[in-house]
This record gives structure tokens, C-alpha cells and sequence, in this order.
């Protein structure tokens, strides 16, 4: 089957490599049909995830068609139109009974596919924990509503969850990328009294003004004296920070208002600074970390019922043995890309 593989720091290629086998009772193969391209990709290729293993297939953002399943797993058939979960948990250790996925205790636990473990931009894939990993797509929903559901709209509506937004909140968000997107679609579900986006982008910013109108938007050079402008207490109530820039890190804080709730869901490429002297005596709440991926079935039910829906971010299909073009698009932000999709399925 064809496999994009990291070969080394700087360097994906796309490869021949055998169909993968299950390898234990809970585990599951699945034909992918669609995959995507994830900036989480991009910093493998470029040596910001040490844990990377050289080799593996990469992409850890996929639906599928269920080909096989261990002796042990319940929730899913051959035939069955899946998504992925990004997270890899087996359920039953002390962080996946309290939802905190991301932490499994498990060796292959957190984010595994396309990192630690072979992922899905290929043909096939082999799921580990289908049981947990694998949530069936319901009728009506196609691969391409369904395609974000295991990775950025799940940390998108994980990132809402967890900051605690009311109906008279002023919520920031930093950063219109695709995670960025899916993060302000979970916000507006909790109906908070005013949604700010802060983007640099212009196309982003465009993208937003269309398809949200009654969502404010702004630049990072405005962003502080906007919020402050179109705030009831000095600054947002809920922050959002999704860019993972040193700029945007310092925004998150500098934006809110004293006892607001900061959270962190991007991913930087270096250590950021929390000045605490700076910031002392606004009594903040920060909350940080990699997505606990469990709300999939959930998500799946909003987009059913038309409260979810990401298609519009998917500006541009290639298919698997382009993939390679794909991901220059892609890292060079032509052509008004949002997010690749890459069909799999030959």
C-alpha cells in the first residue's frame, strides 16, 4: 500500500509498505477513505516533536471503512464508516475513567498515529483500542463533514468545554487557522454574549466575516484596545489561544480581564515565558494541554443534527499519490488554503 513516511528531520516520502495486520485482540485495520493534513504534521517534518519516531506513516486526521477487527472488540464491524480518534486510550486507567484520554498510561497512550505509531495517510491503517479510537459515522453524515471530528473539531469543542463559557462571557480567540475555525463553531454553541477573533491573516479574516457575521474581528496589533473597546469589565472573560505564537501566548494573558480563564490549546515550537511578576494580581486561570479526544460521538451527533458543520474549511482535495504537493500548498499558505483533504481511497 501507499505510506507517507517520515524519513527524517525535513523530509516526508511517500513509500510502498505492506498492509498492516492487527497485532493484538482490541485492535482494528481500517481502509482509510480521507485523510488531511494537520500543522501537527508539519512539526514533525521539521524535528518539533522529538517523540517522533523516523518511519512511521504520518497523518492522524481520517475517516474510514471498518476491514477487520480483533477478537475483543464490541463497538465496531467490518463494513462500519468510522472516524479515527487522534488520541489512542484504552479506557480503563486511572485518566481515561476521569476523561483525560490525552494522559493514558498505556505505552501507546495520547497522541500515538502518525507519530509514535503508523497513522493514516495511506491506504490502511491499523487502530489500536478500537473500541475507544473508532467512532461509527452516522447515516448522512459524509467523510468530508465527518473528516476533523477525531482531531482539530475535537480540540476545538475540548478547548470550549473546558473553559467554562456563559451566555455573558466576551470569549477571544486567538488565531483563525483550521483549528482556530473549529474552536469558534464550539464557542458559539455555548451562545456567549460576544465572540472576538484576533487573526493576522487577511484571507483568514475574510473567511471569518463571511461565514460569521455576528463574530467581531480584529488584528493583532488592535487586539488588546478592541477587547478592552467591546468588554464589559476591562478584557475577555474567556480566552482562547489556538495561534501558538510568542505574540499570541502574550495576548492570551495580556487580553483577559482580571479572573478570567486562559485557555492554552495550540502547540509551539519553543519553551513560552509566563512573566508572573507582570501579570501578578489578575488572579488568572490558566488551562493547557493536548486534547482529551472523548467527545467524538458527541460531535458526530451536532454535525447530524446541523449544530456542526467544517465542510467549508476544506478548500482544496489531492489525492494520495499527490500527496507530496499537497503538503507544499499547504505549508506555504497558497491559494487560500484552509485545509487539504487527500483521498485514500484508490
Amino acid at each position: 500500500m501507499l505510506a507517507y513516511t517520515y524519513i527524517e528531520k525535513g523530509k516526508f516520502l511517500l513509500k510502498e509498505k505492506p498492509r498492516p495486520l492487527l497485532r493484538d485482540p482490541r485492535d482494528a485495520i481500517v481502509r482509510v477513505t480521507l485523510s488531511s493534513i494537520c500543522t501537527s504534521d508539519l512539526h514533525i517534518k521539521h524535528g518539533s516533536v522529538p517523540r517522533a519516531v523516523p518511519g512511521i506513516t504520518v497523518g492522524h486526521e481520517m475517516v474510514g471503512i471498518v476491514e477487520e477487527v480483533g477478537s475483543a472488540v464490541s463497538t465496531v464491524a467490518p463494513g462500519d464508516r468510522v472516524v479515527v480518534n487522534v488520541e489512542t486510550f484504552c479506557g480503563q486507567c486511572f485518566f481515561c475513567r476521569n476523561g483525560w484520554v490525552n494522559n493514558c498510561t498505556d505505552p501507546d497512550g495520547g497522541w500515538a498515529l502518525g507519530c509514535r505509531i503508523d497513522g493514516g495517510q495511506a491506504e490502511y491503517v491499523r487502530v489500536p483500542y478500537a473500541d475507544q479510537g473508532l467512532s461509527p459515522i452516522p447515516d448522512g453524515v459524509t467523510d468530508r463533514q465527518a473528516l476533523f471530528v477525531g482531531d482539530i473539531l475535537a480540540t476545538g469543542f475540548w478547548a470550549a468545554r473546558i473553559s467554562e463559557i456563559s451566555r455573558e462571557d466576551t470569549v477571544l480567540i486567538l488565531g483563525a487557522g483550521p483549528t482556530g475555525l473549529c474552536t469558534l463553531q464550539s464557542v458559539l454553541l455555548y451562545e456567549p454574549k460576544r465572540v472576538i477573533v484576533c487573526e493576522k491573516d487577511p484571507v483568514r479574516r475574510e473567511f471569518v466575516e463571511k461565514n460569521y457575521p455576528n463574530v467581531y474581528v480584529t488584528t493583532p496589533d488592535k487586539v488588546i484596545s478592541f477587547t478592552r473597546e467591546h468588554s464589559d469589565h476591562g478584557g475577555a472573560d474567556r480566552v482562547l489561544e489556538v495561534a501558538g505564537t510568542e505574540d499570541t501566548f502574550r495576548l492570551a494573558w495580556e487580553c483577559a480581564r482580571p479572573n478570567a480563564v486562559v485557555t492554552i490549546v495550540a502547540l509551539y515550537d519553543k519553551p513560552q515565558i509566563l512573566p508572573l511578576p507582570d501579570m501578578y494580581g489578575k488572579n488568572l486561570t490558566f488551562k493547557t494541554g493536548g486534547v482529551d479526544g472523548c467527545d467524538c460521538r458527541e460531535i458526530l451527533r451536532l454535525i447530524a443534527a446541523g449544530k456542526l458543520d467544517t465542510t467549508a474549511l476544506i478548500t482544496h482535495t489531492y489525492p494520495l499519490r499527490d500527496i507530496s504537493a499537497a503538503y507544499e500548498l499547504f505549508e506555504q499558505r497558497r491559494d487560500g488554503v484552509i485545509k487539504v483533504a487527500v483521498s485514500c481511497d484508490n
